[in-house]
């Protein structure tokens, strides 16, 4: 049996690891949601071609990779907006839309932002790690399905301390998905309401996304409005997210199943 948990804010990360620290995360497989924006952002940047991505909660930690691996590319934002830090503009800022093939293909991106980042890193010692987003979610699905895994922990990034409207949508969409298999599935009660609330919106995604905070200081935004729908988009990406260690470096992201654009 496939065991479902979700966890609907950010906070709920650390709880967990605190409670279970004995064992931490090593026998659980963990899927990170920041649909808007950051796993999207990732899960494109890797479909166009970028070799890895290391996220990095803090822009000094990001500076720190800069200067000992002048060829890397920065990217990430603040509060939605490109970063300005230790006298540079990064080179890109936290909208998929940036992350295009010319720019990215055969590069490595070192990514900080405001809670995704931080949601990869808080789970880097569990058994497996997988960005997830829309844009995957079908290649997610049938990776953790076909692996037989047996402990699932969907964490929504949220926005600041706060649940995210659009992560626990995904982690829903996620959920249906991996109930409608052959494996027999148990979902929490938070992840049945991730279920509950997406069947619920499913049927016109965007327009109950756009109700979100997130979504709508983006719409707010002429430059970065496109990005809701973009975000939203299901399954045009056929690859999984899978954070792993590099040696010296840390934690990256990196694509199996689809050869790069």
């Amino acid at each position: 049996m496939m065991k479902i948990e979700v966890i609907l804010k950010p906070v709920e990360l650390h709880e967990i690891r605190t409670l279970n620290l004995s064992a931490g995360l090593r026998e659980t497989v963990c899927v990170v949601f920041d649909v808007l924006r950051a796993t999207s952002t990732f899960v494109t940047a890797l479909h166009n071609g970028a070799k890895e991505i290391f996220p990095n909660p803090a822009e000094s930690l990001a500076e720190h990779h800069k200067e000992n691996r002048p060829e890397v590319l920065l990217g990430g934002e603040r509060n939605g907006v490109k970063i300005h830090a230790f006298g540079r503009d990064y080179d890109f800022g936290n909208s998929p839309r940036e992350y295009a093939p010319e720019k990215v293909k055969g590069k490595t991106i070192v990514s900080t932002t405001t809670n995704g980042t931080g949601a990869l890193l808080g789970c880097s010692n569990a058994k497996v790690v997988l960005a997830g987003s829309f844009l995957n979610l079908r290649a997610t699905a049938k990776y953790l399905s076909e692996n037989n895994f047996k402990n699932i922990l969907l964490i929504c990034a949220g926005t600041g301390k706060n649940a995210a409207l659009e992560d626990a949508l995904a982690a829903g969409a996620l959920c249906e998905m991996l109930s409608d298999g052959k494996t027999e599935v148990a979902l929490s009660d938070a992840a049945q309401i991730a279920l509950a609330a997406y069947q619920y919106a499913k049927g016109d995604l965007y327009a109950t996304v756009c109700k979100s905070e997130n979504a709508k200081r983006l719409l707010a935004n002429p430059d970065l409005r496109e990005d809701v729908l973009f975000c939203l988009q299901r399954d045009v990406f056929d690859l999984v997210a899978v954070l792993k260690n590099v040696p010296s470096w840390g934690p990256a992201l990196s694509a199996r199943g689809e050869a790069p654009a």
